[in-house]
Parts: C-alpha cells; sequence; structure tokens
C-alpha cells in the first residue's frame, strides 16, 4: 500500500522489507522522526528489517505533527514504545523534537539516534539525557545490519516493556489496589525482575480470576505461581511460604563451615559475593528482603562507572546477583542475620529461622534501613499511598496523580524525575534552603529541566489525612510555622536512613548511631580489647576475621559505587586473615 503524507507525518509500515509470517505487526509503535531524509531512510530501514514483525515501523517527516502522530496512533490502538530522532550536530534543534513526545505518550523512550564520527551533536545529546530531554542515545545505523545499533534498540525495548503491564505473566497477584501487603509483594516481584501482573480484586477481571480459581471471599492477597508444573495458589502468603514455593528454603547442614558468610545483598555484599566467589571461597550470602536493598528501588542511577546513559537499580543489583551466583555462591532468601558470636575458631551466625550459619570469616552488608517520617497517621496509610523508599513499582499507579517527595538527597532526586513520567505533578519538599549540599548537580538540572516538578524549600509534612488511602496532606512552612492543607495522592519519602546493625548487640564496636567501626577506628576505642599483635585491616571490625562494607560501616561514602568498591575490597583482606590463621594452624600441628 502506498505511503499517505497527511501534515502530521507519513506513515510507511509498507516501507522495507514485508512482516514475516505470524508476525503481528502492530502491538507497539517504534516511531522514526527527522527532517533529514537520508537518516529517515537509513534508520527506517534498519529498524523494518529487524522488528516489523512485532512491532509497526512508522516515519514522521514532518516533526512539528510528532503529538499529532503519537497520539493517532495510540487511538488506533499502538502505542509508541520507542521514538527514535536523527540528531546531528550542525543542527541543535533536532534534540527540540522530543519535546513532544512526553505529552502525548508518556510512556515512549525517547532515543537520539547520531552517527558515528558526529562529535559536534555528542555535547547536546549529553546535555539532553542530563536535563531530562532524552531517554537514550544510539550510535548508527552504518551497516547493515548494524548488530550494535540492534543491540541498542533491543535493551531500549525490553526497558520499556518491562514498564508496561502485559505479557508473560510468572505470577499473579490478586488483592486490593491500596493494601499495604499487595503493595509489599508488589515491589518485591518487581525488585527481584519476577514478570507479574496485578489485578485489582474490586475489578470485573479480578473477581473473574477468583472464581476461576474456585475461591470464594479469599483471604487477601492471593499469589498464583504459574511457572511450575503444579500451579500454587496461595491466600495471603507469608513471605517464607512464597519462598517455599518457589523452592528458595535451602537447608544448611549442622556440620557446614563456609570460608566466607556475607549479611547482606544489597551492592556491597553483592560485589563481596562476586569477588569472593569468583576467586574460590565457598561464599554463602545471608539476605531477608529483596535483592539490591536500597539501591534496588532507584529507577535510574546516572553516575555508576561504565553506563553513560544510567542503569536502573533494579537491574545492576540483580545482573550482580546472577553473576555471583554463576560463580558458585549460596544465596539464603528470607532469612536474616540476628546474631555473631565466636565458636571453635569458626564465627556463627545466628539466623532469623532458627538456624545456625558457621563460617571462617564475615563480611557484614546488612546497608541502613530507611528512616520513617514522625508524622501522626502516617503509618496506618503505609502501602496505601504513602511509601517508603523510591517504591519503582507503584510509579504507573501514580499517571496524571498529584505526587509529593520529602527528601533532598540522590535518592530523592532520582525518585522525583522517575515519577515525573506518570504523575501529573510532582513536588519535592526539602526542610532546608537549597539543594546543592545534599543532591548531585546533574539531578538539580534535571529537576529544574522539568515542567511537571516543582521544589517546595523551607516545608515539612506536619500531617495526613484519608479514608482507606492518603488523600490530603498537611504542609508546614518551617520558618513562620503556617500550616496549609494540600490534596495529595502519593507521597515518597526518603529522608535518611539507620544502619541494620541492631542485630549484633555488644558483639562488636559501634558508634552512637549505631555504624560498625572498622580499621583505625577501632584501635581509636578499643585499642585495649584489640586481640592481635598487627593493628585492624581497613574493613575490619573489632573482632578479626569480621569486616563491614557499605553503608553500614562508618565513614563510608553513601554511594552505589562506593558500596561495590568496599564489597570487593574486603575480600582482599579475607584473604589475607584465612591465610593468617592457616599458618597458625599449620604451626600449632607441627
Amino acid at each position: 500500500m502506498a505511503a499517505q503524507h497527511t501534515p502530521m507525518g507519513r506513515a510507511v509500515p509498507g516501507a522495507g522489507p514485508a512482516p514475516r509470517p505470524g508476525g503481528t505487526s502492530g502491538a507497539a509503535a517504534i516511531v522514526v522522526v527527522s527532517r533529514d531524509s537520508t537518516t529517515r531512510q537509513r534508520v527506517h530501514h534498519e529498524l523494518a528489517w529487524r522488528y516489523s514483525t512485532d512491532y509497526k515501523i512508522v516515519t514522521c517527516d514532518y516533526p512539528p505533527g510528532l503529538a499529532a502522530q503519537l497520539r493517532a496512533l495510540r487511538a488506533a490502538g499502538t502505542p509508541a514504545a520507542l521514538v527514535v530522532g536523527g540528531v546531528r550536530g550542525q543542527d541543535p534543534g533536532d534534540i527540540e523534537v522530543f519535546a513532544a513526545v512526553r505529552p502525548a505518550e508518556p510512556t515512549a523512550l525517547r532515543v537520539a539516534a547520531v552517527r558515528w564520527g558526529d562529535w559536534a551533536a555528542a555535547q547536546p545529546v549529553f546535555d539532553a539525557l542530563t536535563l531530562g530531554k532524552i531517554d537514550h542515545m544510539a550510535v548508527g545505523p552504518e551497516a547493515c545490519p548494524d548488530e550494535e545499533f540492534h543491540r541498542s534498540i533491543t535493551e531500549f525495548l525490553s526497558e520499556w516493556s518491562s514498564r508496561r503491564d502485559g505479557g508473560f505473566e510468572a505470577v499473579r497477584l490478586i488483592g486490593e489496589q491500596w493494601s499495604a501487603r499487595s503493595q509489599e509483594l508488589r515491589d518485591a516481584f518487581t525488585r527481584y525482575q519476577i514478570p507479574a501482573g496485578f489485578y485489582d480484586v474490586g475489578s470485573a477481571r479480578g473477581r473473574e480470576m477468583l472464581g476461576e480459581l474456585g475461591l470464594v471471599s479469599p483471604d487477601l492477597p492471593v499469589v498464583v505461581l504459574r511457572f511450575a508444573a503444579q500451579r500454587s495458589v496461595l491466600a495471603n502468603p507469608s513471605d517464607l511460604e512464597i519462598a517455599e514455593a518457589f523452592g528458595l528454603l535451602a537447608p544448611i547442614p549442622a556440620d557446614d563451615v563456609c570460608d566466607v558468610a556475607v549479611a547482606g545483598a544489597g551492592p556491597a555484599g553483592l560485589a563481596a559475593a562476586v569477588y569472593a566467589s569468583s576467586e574460590g571461597l565457598r561464599t554463602v550470602v545471608v539476605e531477608a528482603g529483596p535483592i539490591g536493598g536500597q539501591a534496588a528501588t532507584s529507577s535510574m542511577i546516572r553516575n555508576y562507572p561504565g553506563f553513560p546513559q544510567g542503569v536502573s537499580g533494579s537491574t545492576l543489583t540483580a545482573q550482580t546477583f546472577q553473576q555471583a551466583w554463576s560463580f558458585g555462591a549460596t544465596f539464603l532468601f528470607l532469612r536474616e542475620a540476628a546474631s555473631l558470636s565466636a565458636h571453635d575458631g569458626h564465627y556463627r551466625l545466628g539466623l532469623s529461622d532458627g538456624n545456625v550459619l558457621s563460617a571462617r570469616a564475615v563480611v557484614i552488608a546488612t546497608g541502613a534501613a530507611y528512616t520513617e517520617l514522625a508524622v501522626p497517621g502516617l503509618a496506618d496509610l503505609h502501602g496505601r499511598g504513602v511509601f517508603y523508599g523510591a517504591a519503582v513499582s507503584e510509579a504507573p499507579a501514580m499517571r496524571g496523580q498529584q505526587v509529593f517527595v520529602v527528601g533532598a538527597g540522590n535518592s530523592a532526586g532520582q525518585a522525583a524525575i522517575h515519577l515525573a513520567k506518570w504523575a501529573g505533578q510532582v513536588t519535592v519538599l526539602v526542610r532546608g534552603e537549597s539543594l546543592a549540599q545534599s543532591m548531585s548537580d546533574y539531578l538539580i538540572r534535571m529537576i529544574g529541566a522539568l515542567p511537571n516538578v516543582d521544589v517546595a524549600y523551607g516545608v515539612q509534612v506536619a500531617g495526613v489525612a484519608g479514608t482507606g488511602r492518603l488523600e490530603s496532606l498537611v504542609l508546614e512552612d518551617r520558618a513562620s510555622g503556617r500550616r496549609r492543607g494540600v490534596p495529595a495522592d502519593g507521597l515518597f519519602v526518603l529522608i535518611g536512613s539507620q544502619p541494620r546493625t541492631e542485630w549484633l548487640g555488644e558483639s562488636l564496636m559501634r558508634d552512637q548511631e549505631g555504624f560498625i567501626l572498622t580499621g583505625p577506628d577501632v584501635l581509636e576505642e578499643v585499642a585495649s580489647r584489640w586481640p592481635l599483635l598487627r593493628p585492624p585491616s581497613l574493613h575490619e571490625a573489632s573482632l578479626p576475621g569480621v569486616f563491614a562494607a557499605g553503608d553500614v560501616r562508618r565513614g563510608s561514602v553513601k554511594r552505589v559505587g562506593s558500596a561495590v568498591g568496599e564489597g570487593a575490597v574486603t575480600i582482599p583482606q579475607v584473604h589475607a586473615f584465612l591465610e593468617a590463621q592457616a599458618a597458625v594452624h599449620a604451626n600449632l600441628e607441627r
């Protein structure tokens, strides 16, 4: 069929190769936009040849009509997954084409396609990434086929798909939309990267699904595991019941002693597990919650080395988990360290399920817990519009809503930027008068560039209200004490954290805030109690052979990159300790 020219652009699904047999060619669209005909033809041809089976490939040669093109596609039931725009160094205005995308199609990813060697385009593109004007950059295509270009496009399509409902659902969750437990499970499945679908029990589909399962007034939420030969249906299951259904509760032999036990599977603990297991140490990791800790809730980490366009916290930590697992590390899920003691030359970690894990050395990387906001009535609305952390899984539910973010650090900035993709308005509430001392400059610039994000300084939350879910906030001006009520659909609290070290009791030296003392700090505080002639190594705690890494350690830098670094550098110290212990035992046996 010949392409039809319209004021909004040119739809050319018939150009290039025809869809392969069995293809859907239209579940979603990839839109190519450029004023330059050569760029349009090159990008369109490469995309059509590879993706026309599953996507409608559409070209818009009239950029002012891009918004109308996107709305027309949506009205026809074909949302745009990607908008790929040609960007040339000699035409800075190419970037501005993307401004029409977000209002017309909020979930579409904006991809700047630049030619290899067009160095003049580099700075405008990276500035646009920093300011949130585009989501990604891709080089090419130059060859045919251009596999490097396709690698990027496939990653972007995967990212888009992961943000949407539909597709394969390994788990189905049926419950109340604003139930704290439903929210907790949605967040956990998201952070574990388990494909899960949520169905509101108040909807026709939710009630129909309960009927199909033969359930009448079950205890909610209901969790349906669909990936096993025998599909399990669990009514309001505990975390341990879910783990058992997944086959994750591996027993611990009573007489087993591993080389190194790692408490915590955040960035520091995962890095320690990767390096320990890859270097031949028998490694066991204990983690009560989802993999990745607080880092996994970050929607986009832009300053982690090696990811110039950013990486989501869940992706980064999930891949690190897979890496450690592939090297042979054992993971004990839904169990946490509850005590630490020495016994027969080994350390014993008492676990929350009553078992004991014995190890020759221990790395403590239990991270930190979010600080709760002390506001009357807030706890009753947790999971019902009030969330601690970025709660990435809840962002799509905020579409068109009034959302508030409390905090002034990088996590708060990342949460605001992510929420802005869906929310009608995001307001960042800051107790101080500036973000400069607590938030990275690139995040401040991105927030300033987003039209639906405001920052309110010198303001704190003084009250909340809502029946069943959050409906409004009371905001207080800290200088004048004046209060005002505002409607609110979502409140995301990111105001700091406290180290997860209460379980240690008196076994290790900690400071007044609970952070573990390591290295020189140990000698300064308890020189008389350090039992060895050598000083403790940099990350060694007040017990020889016990190390601390990441947010749990006093003096750590609260960044994902530094936590990974600390987890990695503990392992040479573990090796040195184990070698020294082996030498001592060898001398005693002579």
